[in-house]
């Protein structure tokens, strides 16, 4: 097994795994979703009117539409077809009027899902010099060799990878540093249960992994279940399948570069 596998495994069971990741994803849900005023207002005299075609077209401004449909998601991207389908607009309001007003703000300002604010949390982790040193901008990352951390969007760092380190993949990156000289480049995830969505993330991380021709040491900073032994996919695949990448916990990340 890969050593810095193990030492992630014997850290996720042996010590205050949860504990110290909180660190470096700190998921507190956020407060209620903040509602717009404004749109709020034409919410509310759009349902007192009962007035159909502008109760849908008010909601559709807000993040978050308050009910779940199949048919919602293709309203939002052509306007037109709410005057062309008065049945299912009446389907819709249908239900809104039956939720009434206070529901209806109570579901479009439900927080957003923690497992979609995990994304930036490792970036700012970064940030806080979790790694012994600031991230900075291209300019400065490119200015000499000194041990560093790139600062930027994913598909930025994907950029920079194709162009100074033969990167070909279409998958954006989270994070490329240099140390000792050496490149790394890889992909952050926090997987929080097993199977579906989680699979997808983990296969991501592992097609990074298995990019050919890259100027530069691959590696997955993986978190979560995967470290759980047993006969999960994600700890089979860790330790037997994929045994020979550099598949680690932000955790344990520091002392994999500082050794390079």
């Amino acid at each position: 097994m890969n050593k810095w596998t193990k030492l992630s495994i014997e850290y996720a069971n042996q010590r205050s795994y949860l504990d110290d990741l909180f660190q470096v994803y700190p998921t507190i849900p956020d407060g209620i979703r903040e509602i717009n005023e404004e749109i709020w207002a034409g919410v509310e005299m759009a349902f007192a009117k009962r007035d159909n075609d502008l109760l849908i077209r008010e909601l559709l401004r807000l993040d978050l539409f308050p009910i779940k449909d199949s048919y919602v998601a293709y309203l939002k991207r052509d306007k037109t077809a709410i005057e062309r389908n008065p049945r299912t607009m009446n389907r819709l309001c249908g239900r809104l009027y039956e939720m009434g007003i206070d529901k209806i703000y109570e579901q479009c300002s439900i927080p957003k899902e923690t497992n979609r604010q995990i994304g930036p949390m490792f970036k700012d982790w970064l940030k806080n010099k979790s790694l012994g040193i600031e991230p900075v901008g291209l300019d400065a990352f490119l200015a000499d060799k000194r041990d560093a951390v790139l600062d930027g969007s994913d598909k930025a760092m994907m950029d920079f990878a194709r162009d100074e380190l033969n990167y070909h993949h279409n998958k954006g990156l989270d994070f490329v540093a240099r140390f000792n000289g050496k490149y790394v480049i890889g992909e952050a995830k926090f997987l929080t249960d097993f199977g579906g969505h989680q699979n997808a993330q983990f296969a991501d991380a592992i097609s990074t992994l298995e990019t050919p021709g890259v100027k530069a040491e691959k590696i997955a900073i993986l978190d979560g279940v995967l470290y759980i032994p047993g006969n999960n996919k994600m700890y089979k695949a860790i330790t037997e399948t994929y045994s020979k990448y550099n598949i680690m916990s932000a955790l344990v990340s520091r002392n994999y570069l500082y050794q390079m």
